[in-house]
C-alpha cells in the first residue's frame, strides 16, 4: 500500500526537478501532435466548409462516412500506415517508417475526420444563418467559405483542439508505425505504457500527470481565448 504514495512523491519531485528523459519525451509528443494537428486542420477545415456549402448526390451518405471514421479504431489506422510506410507499401520509398514522420501520419490520418465533421456542423449552421445576406452580396462560393470560417474562427479552435485531444492521448498506432524507440520515436503515452510494464512507476506517473496537464491547460487557454473574443467581438 505504501507504493503508490511513494512513486507518486518521486513522479512530483521528477517533475519539480525537470527531468531531462520527462522533458525529451514530453517535447517529442508536442511536436509530433502540433504538427499532425496543423497538417489535418488544414486538409480538414476547407474540407469540411466545402461540404458544409455543397449539394450533391450522395452528400448525406459522405456526411455519414465521415461522421462513422470519427471513431476510427487507433491500432487499425496504425496497421494502414504501417502498410503504406512499410518497405513493400507505396510509401515505402520515403524511409519514414519508425520516424517521428510517421508518427504524424498515422495522426493526421486519425483526427481528420474529427476535424472535419465538426466543422462541417459549425459552417453548415453558419451557412443557414448567413446564406441570404452572403448571396446578396454576389459573393462566390469560395468568397462564402473563407466569410464563414473567419467569423466562426472561435468555435472552430474547440474542433482543432478536440483532434488535438485526440492525437496527444493516442497510443495504438504511434507505437505501431513509431516503434517506441528511446530517444527517437517515445512519445508520453507509448512511454507510460512501456514504464508501467517494466515498472517504473514513478516515471509512468510523472508522464501521465504531465499528460493530463497539457490537455487541461491547453482546453482552458482555448475556452478563455474564445470567451474574451466572443466579448469583444461579439
Amino acid at each position: 500500500m505504501q507504493e503508490i504514495p511513494q512513486s507518486l512523491s518521486l513522479a512530483f519531485t521528477l517533475i519539480a526537478s525537470f527531468d531531462s528523459t520527462l522533458l525529451s519525451i514530453a517535447g517529442l509528443s508536442l511536436r509530433v501532435s502540433g504538427t499532425a494537428v496543423l497538417a489535418a486542420s488544414l486538409l480538414a477545415l476547407p474540407f469540411g466548409a466545402w461540404l458544409a456549402m455543397a449539394r450533391f448526390s450522395g452528400r448525406q451518405g459522405v456526411i455519414a462516412l465521415l461522421n462513422g471514421m470519427m471513431g476510427l479504431p487507433p491500432v487499425v489506422v496504425g496497421l494502414l500506415v504501417y502498410l503504406l510506410l512499410s518497405r513493400a507499401g507505396p510509401l515505402g520509398p520515403l524511409g519514414i517508417l519508425f520516424t517521428p514522420a510517421a508518427m504524424m501520419v498515422a495522426q493526421a490520418v486519425l483526427i481528420f475526420p474529427i476535424i472535419a465533421a465538426l466543422v462541417r456542423q459549425v459552417i453548415e449552421d453558419a451557412w443557414g444563418e448567413y446564406r441570404e445576406q452572403l448571396v446578396s452580396l454576389n459573393a462566390s462560393r469560395l468568397q462564402c467559405m473563407r466569410a464563414l470560417l473567419w467569423d466562426t474562427r472561435f468555435t472552430l479552435t474547440t474542433a482543432v483542439l478536440a483532434g488535438f485531444g485526440r492525437a496527444i492521448a493516442e497510443v495504438g498506432a504511434v507505437m505501431i508505425v513509431g516503434g517506441n524507440i528511446d530517444g527517437v520515436t517515445r512519445v508520453m503515452t507509448t512511454a507510460i505504457a512501456l514504464e508501467t510494464s517494466k515498472g517504473d512507476l514513478p516515471l509512468a506517473l510523472a508522464l501521465g500527470v504531465v499528460l493530463i496537464a497539457l490537455v487541461v491547460f491547453i482546453n482552458m487557454a482555448a475556452q478563455l481565448t474564445k470567451a474574451t473574443a466572443m466579448k469583444k467581438y461579439g
